[in-house]
């Protein structure tokens, strides 16, 4: 499963299981940050601080006091040899966005810019599973693939020094939702008011890499009254 390990410092490896970003081979990346997190929750291994995955490879940092580069490399080689299942399940999550022009402030330059309409824009959108190869740049922020090339659209050429919090954006193959507000360069197409990140829940984040996501549109009134609580409920 893995191609390659390489050293990173003293007390880090970096797993790399490809070059090139296809789905196919981050969900081996995502497959196998979920083992080596289910083994530590087992505790079946010790001294791994952090593991972070990436669209084609897999950082595991390890405390030097507790484990040696050796075991840990061993330990990763072991798992990659007996070949997991790819099938483990991810959550499939609807996510409710409220395509209003008033949250949908840049679904005119990506019209002008793709030749549809506003209304084919928001309908490719909405028809799209999108893939979370990884979080990052925020806490919780998903970068979510693959956007139909005919919604492809570059980012601002100026960042904007305030994105709203549940801004729903696109860019390049890309869409995302902003967790937090945030500069930003990508084009807002709607608002979610789903809530991607809670530091006081023992799982943070929302999402997790590997997860599948598809939107639904809401309504402005709909988007206003919207219940944290009731979404997980239905959703779990």
């Amino acid at each position: 499963m893995i191609k390659q390990i390489t050293y990173y410092g003293d007390s880090a490896i970096i797993c790399s299981f490809g070059d090139e970003v296809k789905k196919e081979i981050n969900k081996k990346v995502n497959l196998f940050f979920k083992i080596i997190y289910q083994n530590i929750l087992e505790k079946k291994v010790r001294g791994i601080k952090n593991c972070i995955p990436s669209y084609n490879k897999l950082i595991i940092y390890f405390d030097l006091n507790n484990t040696s580069r050796e075991k840990i490399v061993s330990f990763v080689e072991n798992l990659s040899s007996q070949n997991p299942d790819l099938k483990q399940s991810f959550k499939h999550w609807s996510i409710p966005v409220c395509y209003d022009q008033e949250f949908g402030i840049d679904q005119k330059r990506v019209s002008e810019y793709t030749k549809l309409s506003i209304e084919e824009v928001i309908q490719e959108h909405i028809q799209t599973e999108f893939y979370i190869y990884m979080l990052g740049f925020a806490p919780g922020f998903p970068y979510m693939g693959d956007l139909d090339n005919k919604l492809y659209c570059p980012r601002l050429p100026t960042p904007r020094v305030k994105i709203n919090q549940g801004s729903v954006i696109i860019a390049e193959n890309f869409s995302a939702i902003y967790p937090y507000d945030s500069p930003g360069g990508w084009n807002i197409l709607g608002n979610t008011p789903v809530r991607l990140f809670d530091q006081d829940l023992s799982s943070p984040s929302l999402f997790s890499p590997g997860d599948t996501v598809k939107f639904y549109p809401i309504s402005f009134e709909e988007h206003k009254n919207f219940n944290m609580k009731t979404f997980l409920k239905n959703e779990n």
